[in-house]
């Protein structure tokens, strides 16, 4: 032991402490490096997974406004298919409504159509573009047999020309010889005439 520790023997292990020195140093700087790649890689995938959710949202973003042009260009289609940006036609209205009193069968049929209004929509919602308007229809109508009556008005609310929805309607039976051919019910209904006009710009 004492001939290692020797000034000779000192001398002697000057050269392989000096490289054991120098390999722990590289080693220490090998682990940092590791350690400051490691943590770089970890930055730039959590960099790059953030700008891929931002693609993502971004293409998510475009693809619901993409749905969103093609149903309000499909509703605008349909919404010029049923005439409603033509304005009123009341010849039309009434050559339709005198039609399907023909295919009902129907024994009578009285009706009135109030003059045009601005609809008030719910919640006082309202569009920048167009206004809604509509046109109050009051129908009384009598058949030999209830059904005429309901077809009628369901042909005339899904006719693809025009938008007539229904505010209230009520039947009623008329009382009538039982040997004779004469109405036996009589509906009372009242419909609302919608139509859409582009608002006039200044």
């Amino acid at each position: 032991m004492s001939a290692v520790f020797s000034r000779g023997g000192m001398l002697a292990l000057r050269g392989p402490i000096a490289i054991l020195v120098l390999a722990i140093a590289a080693g220490g700087a090998v682990i940092g490096a590791a350690h400051w790649f490691a943590a770089k890689e970890k930055r730039e995938s959590a960099d790059s997974g953030r700008r891929l959710q931002e693609a993502r949202s971004r293409v998510e973003g475009a693809r619901r406004e993409r749905d969103n042009l093609m149903q309000s260009a499909e509703v605008f289609r349909t919404l010029m298919d049923r005439g409603l940006l033509q304005g009123e036609r009341r010849l039309d209205l009434v050559e339709l409504v005198n039609s399907l009193r023909a295919r009902h069968q129907l024994a009578a049929l009285d009706y009135d159509i109030a003059p045009q209004r601005s609809l008030q929509l719910a919640g006082g919602r309202g569009f920048g573009s167009i206004d809604v308007l509509a046109s109050r229809v009051k129908l009384r109508a009598r058949a030999l047999h209830e059904g005429d009556v309901l077809g009628f008005i369901d042909d005339l609310t899904t006719t693809p020309q025009g938008f007539y929805p229904v505010d209230r309607c009520t039947m009623r039976r008329i009382e009538a010889p039982a040997d004779t051919i004469q109405p036996r019910v009589e509906g009372e209904c009242t419909l609302e005439w919608i139509t859409l006009k582009e608002k006039r710009r200044g």
